[in-house]
């Protein structure tokens, strides 16, 4: 067994498949600010993780949890006590995609029923700016994050190609588009954090409504988004274009070991460090892409290094449970903080170990390996 086969296998046994569904051990949000359970991103993040290691192995225990995980939040008919529709949180899409892909397996009416709800409750209705870009949240209006479109937009694919309606195919496609149109910045190629419709926002500039700086986990989640949506669209030259793009510029910021900073562009910046979770998210897409033949050699050579690296030097192997390190807890814009964007507010967050939001990618990232392998 390879060490990377270890510290996954070890992660599945010790850590993921030992959590009572209701207090995970991998959500350190939950744990830090004592919130009580509910249906969240983090948590089907991890279920993301598990599914696709499912499907890379078969191993039966991997689809039982999952199952065991999702059936705690979801009803037999589809319902999520535990989660408000009208929140408009681009977030809580995220485990639809979970909802989906469990549905797809296993056939049951429960998961079909739940991903149902998620568009008859929530998406139908979603408010959007007047470019017709989802709100990320019903308390951030007229704000695009860069983080919506991994949460939300594959799963708008998936459903438009099961009830075979080109136009919500194609409004994924514009939206994860308008992303790049608006958000992109031409020097770096990376991409700002958030946009603001209004310009009033504490965080935006008020010429542009767009944030400052360009946060890696942000820039991750489009990645990933990006690299999934090609998957499932693989005859949109429009996506593999984007996501092409991204990977090659997010690259250009890659340090020598392959690592990419908390803001990327700022190496010379006090107190920046290397953060895993994003720099996870840009080795998984780009060991997608090069699966799909989008890009290369040389991006899976890019995309292999810094796994390698997060694996060597940033995974205490030593314990019973692998440590990851590293991982920036939160970010985000505005809000009852007033989050303003600034890299002093980004390298403000706090930074925790063994949270989804590294492992989760650490594990997606394995299992494209074994796949190229």
């Amino acid at each position: 067994m390879t060490k990377t086969e270890s510290i996954v296998s070890k992660y599945v046994d010790k850590l993921i498949l030992p959590s009572d569904p209701l207090a995970p051990m991998w959500n350190k949000e939950n744990e830090v600010f004592e919130k009580n359970p509910k249906w969240n991103y983090i948590d089907n993040c991890m279920i993301t993780a598990i599914l696709m290691l499912y499907e890379l192995t078969g191993d039966q225990k991997l689809l039982d949890y999952s199952k065991k995980f999702i059936n705690t939040y979801v009803a037999e008919d589809g319902s999520i006590p535990s989660l408000n529709y009208a929140d408009y949180n681009l977030d809580n899409i995220n485990g639809a995609k979970n909802l989906f892909k469990l549905w797809l397996i296993t056939d049951e009416e429960r998961y079909r029923l739940g991903f149902e709800r998620f568009w008859t409750e929530q998406l139908v209705r979603h408010p959007r700016l007047d470019c017709g870009s989802f709100w990320h949240k019903g308390i951030y209006p007229d704000q695009i994050w860069l983080d919506g479109s991994y949460m939300a937009l594959p799963f708008l694919i998936q459903y438009g190609t099961l009830h075979k309606s080109r136009g919500i195919v194609d409004d994924a496609i514009r939206q994860l588009w308008d992303m790049r149109r608006i958000l992109r910045d031409p020097h770096t190629g990376l991409f700002h954090h958030g946009y603001d419709d209004t310009n009033t926002m504490c965080w935006a500039d008020r010429i542009t409504g767009l944030s400052p700086e360009f946060w890696l986990r942000s820039n991750g989640w489009m990645c990933a988004a990006l690299a999934d949506c090609c998957e499932l669209l693989p005859e949109s030259e429009l996506l593999k274009t984007e996501l092409s793009d991204l990977i090659d510029d997010m690259s250009k910021y890659c340090m020598k070991d392959g690592m990419l900073l908390q803001l990327p562009t700022r190496p010379k910046l006090k107190n920046n460090y290397p953060e895993t979770s994003g720099s996870l998210l840009f080795a998984y897409a780009a060991l997608k892409a090069v699966r799909l033949g989008i890009c290369g050699d040389d991006m899976r050579k890019a995309g292999q290094l810094t796994f390698e690296t997060v694996t060597e030097k940033y995974i205490d192997d030593s314990g019973d449970i692998p440590v990851l390190k590293n991982i920036c807890l939160m970010g985000g814009l505005g809000g009852e903080n007033n989050r303003d964007g600034s890299a002093e507010y980004y390298l403000s967050e706090k930074i925790v170990e063994n949270d989804a939001k590294g492992i989760a990618p650490y594990i997606m990232a394995y299992t494209e390996l074994k796949r190229l392998s």
